[in-house]
């Protein structure tokens, strides 16, 4: 939550004439509600089975980018499908940097709780994860350059 995932896979597809989906902006689509609707009426079960459902489709299809929510590659099924299927790019900031950005957010249901800790237990995942750049103190078009520069590099 809070690292720029969104902003930064947009901007990529962009520099790369690709599609960008937001993994999450296609639950909500595909469920008819909210996310908050959907963790507060069928509980986070419900809402990890669409983020499986929603990985597997992409993760067999080419040419897009993904910016998945912060939980789907927490799954280590999930960070396997989509490591298989392409370059998995992890995006993260300290907590300060991340409370700074959502604050008065509230269409994040897991930010509403002790989302520290819920830090916490993600990171190990996140470090499983090959590349990984801090957006902490970063501009987004740096955040840009650098993802395209682990692409190029696993390009060739």
């Amino acid at each position: 939550m809070g690292t720029g995932k969104s902003t930064i896979g947009q901007k990529v597809a962009d520099c790369l004439e690709r599609p960008f989906v937001d993994t999450d902006a296609v639950i909500v689509q595909q469920a008819g509600k909210s996310i908050p609707d959907i963790f507060a009426q069928d509980g986070e079960v419900v809402f990890r089975h669409h983020e499986r459902r929603v990985c597997r489709f992409y993760a067999g299809q080419t040419g897009y980018v993904l910016a998945t929510g912060g939980g789907m590659l927490v799954d280590p099924d999930n960070r396997r499908v989509m490591s298989a299927s392409g370059l998995v790019i992890c995006l993260l900031a300290s907590k300060d940097a991340i409370r700074q950005r959502l604050a008065g957010d509230t269409g994040r249901p897991l930010f509403s709780g002790d989302w520290e800790a819920l830090y916490d237990r993600r990171t190990e995942a996140y470090m499983a994860i090959p590349y990984r750049i801090d957006t902490t103190n970063k501009q987004p078009d740096e955040i840009v350059q650098e993802v395209l520069a682990i692409w190029q590099n696993e390009s060739r």
